[in-house]
């Protein structure tokens, strides 16, 4: 089995694992350690080959990967990592001509990194990959918004509503189920009519007045169902979804 490091940090609940493909034991150990401070877990690979096998079988959440690996190259291992899904790579390099690759990120790494490097910059950028495929995987999961009697499903931009025991599917236009949406991200929030103006309305619609508008017309076709009074008119600021407190 591989040894997978720890931190002191670990009875803070379940940590990233990170795995670090580096065949230079000297650049691997300081990297090891600037990860457990930080409260990372990470676990090692000295030659492609290996990190493949790893890759496969602990399913880390973010690749740390050098260019220049024995046995299989960098860009082999990562070619391999995008075909078997979607996990997290900052790649490593000292060459020129892997930098001008690297450039725009059109290989399908999330960032790279040049030798020689500040461990604490590496530490860094991988929390912000970590961040960012979390915030994803977190919309994923909110593919459908459920905001009682609503739901939105973002992905078949559809809106549904119930009332009493039927389930009615709302006509709307895109501007009207983008404000239903966006509302029911936070169905108590106040937001402002610049905030929905920026998410909701087409850039032709630069107005903080034709959010009113949308707004009174997806208010008319809610209470046609017997849903009245949503959204929720806040003088001087602008709309939730729902009163009350």
């Amino acid at each position: 089995m591989p040894e997978l490091s720890s931190s002191s940090g670990a009875g803070q609940g379940a940590q990233a694992l990170v795995l670090i493909a580096e065949d230079e034991p000297e650049i691997a150990e300081i990297l090891i350690a600037y990860f457990a401070r930080s409260g990372l877990r990470t676990v090692h690979a000295a030659d492609g080959r290996r990190a493949l096998e790893l890759h496969l079988s602990l399913k880390p959440d973010l690749v740390l990967l050098d260019v220049q690996m024995p046995h299989v190259d960098g860009w082999k291992v990562l070619a391999e990592i995008r075909h078997r899904g979607d996990t997290p790579v900052i790649m490593l390099t000292a060459l020129d001509q892997d930098i001008d690759k690297l450039t725009g990120l059109r290989i399908g790494a999330d960032d790279y990194v040049v030798k020689p490097f500040n461990p604490a910059e590496v530490v860094a950028r991988a929390q912000a990959v970590l961040r960012r495929s979390m915030a994803g995987s977190r919309q994923e999961e909110q593919r459908v918004l459920r905001a009682a009697p609503f739901e939105i499903d973002l992905e078949r931009h559809e809106a549904t509503v119930e009332v009493g025991n039927t389930r009615h599917t709302l006509a709307l236009t895109l501007t009207e189920f983008k404000l239903l949406a966006q509302l029911a991200r936070a169905p108590r929030r106040v937001f402002s009519r610049g905030e929905l103006m920026a998410t909701c309305l087409p850039e032709g619609d630069a107005l903080e007045r034709t959010v009113d508008s949308h707004v009174s017309k997806l208010r008319k076709k809610l209470d046609d169902l017997g849903v009245a009074g949503v959204p929720v008119s806040v003088r001087g600021v602008g709309y939730k979804l729902w009163g009350g407190e």
